[in-house]
């Protein structure tokens, strides 16, 4: 097996990891009759036990790894969510807790627990729901070196979402992506689902099977706000399951806020007549590729977020839509401003001033990630409007 000419080398080890992950998708595919899901072939990809991407200890953000977000970039990110927030714990009171499902490095809850004691408004609890056990100890080391024991004491990490009855907000930052996304496309008008299979030589291709009928009625629900049936070959993602995602990762949340940040687009861009192939691809080192099947385990695998989906999705789960927006508009409207000229004059030198002043053109650049990340928040006894008053785009919806 040969890495793309495009990437760097790749060790050995790695290659060798991926071999043995690319075994496992071959056997699952074989007992399923032959063709195997594509959410299922990209949930063993990122979250097989042990060999999946984020399951396995290979670096993912940063420079040194695959793709970097917001919160690794430096603190400007998590200061201005943290302002966000702070108005929305004052109002749930001492006892109001933050969930944050999956911590990345650590660097947002470092960042933010520091802003949120500025503001007098600390949780009770600062709880990560992380899935890969190599992310959770790189979390805990890096809090437990940075954070004064008394901010540390208030982290915990989740095994499964709180059950019990909790107040307090869900933070989300690039997680839709990642979801196992089924996959559609049309035949004759009919719906049918992407499935994995593989060709007389063991390598993976794609094969379509008839759809099952939650697939296919949220197709129809898709097509009924298009105004217009999807034309033959059309080929997309959808994530029927969304709805009852949201209901799992709240678990027994009462009142209180969540905010998701994700890169993505409202229904009617999303499933745009140009974009006729959907939005999945792959990152390596910094390095995108259409070719999900290359390099199983060491690659991730990411699809856009239907922003309207989402809406639905919270609504639907008994929380009113506080707003939408651009990245950049959340962040200027959140003390993006303040935010870097503080980070500025605790600076020590030219160089870190100029590092700070580039990570704010990166997080609000249209060209880099002020518009093609979107924020989306929702409120259920709480006043979480007031966080998208700047360029709010619900309208879009």
């Amino acid at each position: 097996m040969s890495a793309p000419q495009s990437l760097p080398p790749i060790d050995p080890d790695a290659l060798a990891h991926s071999e043995r992950l690319r075994v496992r998708l071959q056997e699952q595919i074989l007992a399923s009759g032959g063709a195997l899901p594509f959410s299922r072939f990209m949930e063993l990809c990122l979250y097989a036990p042990g060999l999946g991407y984020y399951s396995a200890g290979a670096t993912k953000f940063g420079a040194a790894g695959d793709f970097t977000t917001a919160p690794e970039l430096g603190p400007l990110f998590a200061a201005c969510v943290a302002d966000s927030l702070a108005p929305v714990l004052r109002q749930l009171g001492p006892a109001a807790d933050i969930v944050e499902l999956g911590g990345g490095s650590g660097v947002f809850a470092e960042v933010a627990l520091k802003k949120l004691l500025a503001h007098d408004a600390l949780p009770a609890r600062y709880a990560i729901l992380e899935p890969s056990a190599d992310l959770r100890a790189r979390q805990q080391e890096r809090l437990r070196e940075r954070l004064n024991p008394l901010l540390y004491d208030l982290v915990d990490w989740l095994d499964a979402p709180p059950q019990q009855p909790w107040d307090g907000v869900l933070f989300a930052n690039e997680v839709i992506d990642a979801l196992p996304t089924p996959r559609f496309t049309l035949r004759d008008g009919e719906v049918f689902e992407e499935h994995v299979a593989l060709d007389g030589d063991g390598r993976f291709v794609r094969a379509d099977r008839p759809a099952d009928a939650l697939l296919a009625a949220a197709v129809r629900h898709v097509e009924r706000q298009r105004e217009e049936p999807f034309p033959d070959g059309y080929r997309s993602e959808l994530l029927p399951q969304l709805p009852y995602w949201i209901q799992a990762v709240i678990g027994g949340l009462r009142s209180g806020a969540m905010l998701f940040v994700d890169y993505g687009y409202p229904r009617h861009e999303y499933y745009s007549a140009q974009r006729n192939d959907g939005t999945l691809r792959a990152f390596h080192r910094h390095r995108m590729t259409n070719d999900v099947y290359a390099l199983p385990g060491l690659q991730d695998i990411t699809a856009s977020v239907d922003f309207t989906a989402l809406a639905e999705a919270g609504t639907g789960a008994g929380f009113d839509l506080a707003g939408y927006c651009s990245q950049a508009s959340f962040l200027i409207g959140n003390g993006l401003e303040g935010n870097l000229a503080a980070a500025e004059a605790r600076a020590h030198d030219e160089a870190a001033r100029y590092k700070l002043r580039q990570e704010a053109k990166r997080l609000t650049l249209p060209g880099e990630m002020g518009e093609r990340f979107q924020a989306m928040g929702f409120q259920r006894d709480v006043g979480f409007d007031v966080a998208f008053l700047t360029g709010d785009l619900s309208w879009r919806l």
